[in-house]
């Protein structure tokens, strides 16, 4: 009789990186001959990648623990990432969790799940860890946008962030890796590339003298055959180059969008942040981005509430914001996360008063991106077609605008389309089709 094919649930949370992560485990459990089903399905194991950037984060990852281990109690349940990393003795203690393997060690890792008997560890000391682990991934999400990640790490210890604890120091991807990596994925049909990082600017500089910084591994990949979109992801602020700034310019295949994450529009916030930037540096950084490129989208992430911030301190940030009309902002309020200096740190700030200050700037956010979509309207923009929602495509441009537009076909997933923007709102634009693109317009 054939033996059964296993099946193999799968959940990620938290950032690109932990995406990618997952992918690279996901690919060494198909090779293996395992059938990738949805996580709400009975399999025989269960990966669940977790966070911990955020007490949601934690509380979101225990939940799924137990709901795999409830849908069905005789699997392997495998719990990876932050989470997994930072709490190896909590994490196994939950009912079912048969392996802990945090952020490394996720080589061979099909037979490590098999051979596993009761809550076993390969929780390894993440300080010392000190190379790239090179896995090669292939995405799962679909086919029209793949993750890369070439950079893990960061050596900043920010105050309130729990990751280089559960990520440990930086450490870049070789160059050769990340373009055989880059090419295997544009063999494979992807049009559009992320490149991913925990600290994605410190790329290149633990590889020695004349490795590649960010910007020449960027070009690298931008330069190969048949690639056509290459996103960047996070950027501090104080890593964007003029370099970089001028090849997202004049580079046809990188999108015109910045991701900088602000924290606070407050020097004295920043400070107790251990951010490496002032509110003055940030925008200096942002008037330069817009004055080179046109129409470049530029997002952040915006913290409320950090301990000791004040009213006057809040002001300049919401000053900061409305300075910057940001195409997107994401809002989250401060979490205190045990380990951290800010943790300790006196005045930390009532719950009320965080939610005041969030829902103020969420407020500010959607104002400010819903301007930037009305900008394009009237305009024909190029656009990525993702997926059929409803009798309807949606994609996004380059610089990262949601496009929506009457379309059931789905024989234009995966294919580039011109379309006339007719209206616009904070979350989208909405659209008429005016003809699909042939490959040698995108080329």
């Amino acid at each position: 009789m054939k033996n059964k094919q296993k099946r193999l649930g799968v959940i990620t949370l938290g950032c690109k990186v932990n995406q990618y992560d997952t992918n690279s485990v996901v690919t060494q459990f198909t090779e293996a001959g395992y059938e990738l089903v949805d996580f709400h399905e009975e399999a025989d194991v269960y990966l669940i990648n977790t966070c911990t950037v955020t007490n949601f984060g934690d509380r979101k990852s225990r939940q799924m623990i137990r709901r795999a281990h409830k849908q069905n109690p005789d699997a392997k349940v495998v719990v990876m990432g932050c989470l997994a990393q930072v709490a190896p003795e909590k994490i196994s203690a939950l009912e079912g969790v048969s392996l802990l393997v945090g952020t490394s060690s996720r080589d061979n890792i099909v037979e490590k799940v098999e051979a596993a008997v009761g809550a076993a560890s390969l929780v390894a000391e993440i300080r010392d860890v000190t190379e790239f682990e090179d896995l090669p991934a292939l995405d799962f999400s679909g086919r029209t946008r793949a993750v890369l990640k070439i950079q893990d790490g960061c050596d900043q210890f920010c105050t309130y962030c729990r990751v280089p604890f559960a990520r440990g120091p930086s450490r870049s991807r070789e160059p050769e890796s990340v373009l055989e990596q880059a090419r295997q994925l544009v063999d494979h049909g992807y049009r559009e590339i992320v490149l991913t990082g925990i600290h994605l600017g410190l790329y290149g500089r633990d590889l020695g003298d004349g490795a590649p910084d960010l910007a020449e591994i960027a070009k690298r990949i931008a330069d190969l055959p048949g690639l056509v979109r290459l996103r960047l992801s996070s950027i501090d602020p104080s890593e964007v180059t003029d370099e970089l700034i001028e090849l997202v310019a004049e580079h046809p295949v990188l999108c015109r969008h910045f991701h900088l994450p602000l924290q606070s529009g407050s020097d004295a916030v920043l400070k107790r942040m251990r951010r490496k930037y002032s509110r003055r540096e940030y925008l200096t950084v942002v008037e330069k981005v817009r004055s080179r490129i046109p129409e470049v989208a530029i997002t952040t992430d915006v913290m409320v509430g950090f301990p000791g911030e004040t009213a006057v301190d809040f002001q300049d940030t919401r000053d900061l914001v409305e300075r910057a009309s940001f195409s997107k902002m994401h809002v989250f309020k401060y979490s205190r996360r045990a380990g951290t200096a800010a943790a300790r740190f006196p005045e930390q700030i009532p719950a009320e008063v965080k939610e005041e200050r969030s829902k103020c700037l969420i407020k500010i956010g959607e104002e400010a991106a819903e301007a930037f979509h009305q900008s394009l309207v009237g305009q024909e923009v190029l656009v990525l077609v993702e997926q059929v929602e409803a009798g309807e495509c949606v994609g996004h441009t380059d610089n990262y605008v949601r496009v929506r537009f009457p379309a059931d076909a789905e024989d234009l997933v995966d294919t580039f389309v011109t379309v006339s923007v007719i209206a616009a709102d904070s979350e989208e634009v909405r659209a008429q089709l005016i003809r699909q693109e042939g490959a040698e317009m995108v080329e």
